[in-house]
């Protein structure tokens, strides 16, 4: 097995989402991706990018420490994130992560949940997407990586319309998931118009968008064990801007 991955970009930037947002982040974006929800904002990573050795990513990784540090004197850049499209495409991944993870870096991994997360490193924290309805990828949900769930993975929500919400709001009883691990309800950001790939799935007929209001106010109301998120980033960069 060669030690090469199809990398779409490599960035610094807060961490805008999960437990650790706000915190400083090196991100590592994989090429392709498998799903097409309809609410992706990173369509660009589907098909872009080209081959980085293992080298060359520990190198850039390090760089961006280095960079970190000088600026930052006395602080440690220690977190790396790997995103995408879908990173667990790409079975490298694996190794490179647990030599992060030997460096004594926190590494995380977002990952769609269509996609077996057992083989992962036990030291990488797994934020994982259960596709909800509106995502037009419902039906790809790898359910038994419920049961590989551990306290320090997260499991994300992402909601655009009422039935997500009441679709999750049974998930997370069903499966008594908040006695797991922390579970994140994510907001959707509407796309911009250069967002709005033609291979997007398109919402389900008769679904109804709800507000970032609305979904705050049915948390509070229902009482439910979640933290509600909205993508920090987007609120400091403009939403369609690329490498924040």
């Amino acid at each position: 097995m060669s030690d090469t991955l199809v990398i779409n970009e490599i960035y610094l930037s807060i961490q805008g989402e999960s437990t650790f947002a706000g915190l400083p982040c090196v991100f590592v974006r994989l090429t392709a991706c498998n799903l097409r929800c309809s609410y992706c904002d990173t369509a660009y990573a589907f098909n872009e990018g080209r081959k980085w050795t293992f080298r060359d990513i520990l190198i850039e990784i390090h760089e961006f420490e280095r960079v970190y540090d000088r600026n930052v004197a006395g602080h440690k850049l220690p977190i790396v994130e790997f995103t995408g499209g879908e990173p667990l495409l790409q079975p490298n991944v694996l190794p490179l992560m647990k030599s992060l993870c030997d460096d004594g870096l926190t590494v995380l991994l977002e990952t769609s949940g269509a996609m077996d997360i057992a083989p992962v490193d036990p030291r990488v924290r797994r934020i994982m997407d259960l596709k909800c309805p509106s995502s037009g990828e419902v039906q790809r949900n790898h359910w038994e990586n419920l049961t590989h769930l551990k306290s320090t993975d997260e499991v994300k929500f992402v909601i655009a319309t009422l039935e997500d919400y009441d679709w999750s709001r049974e998930q997370l009883d069903k499966h008594k998931l908040a006695s797991v691990c922390p579970i994140l309800f994510s907001w959707v950001t509407p796309l911009r118009p250069r967002q709005q790939d033609k291979s997007l799935k398109k919402v389900p007929a008769g679904q109804t968008p709800i507000s970032r209001q609305q979904l705050v106010e049915r948390i509070m109301a229902d009482a439910l064990p979640v933290r509600f998120q909205l993508q920090m980033h987007k609120f400091v960069w403009p939403p369609d801007q690329r490498g924040v």
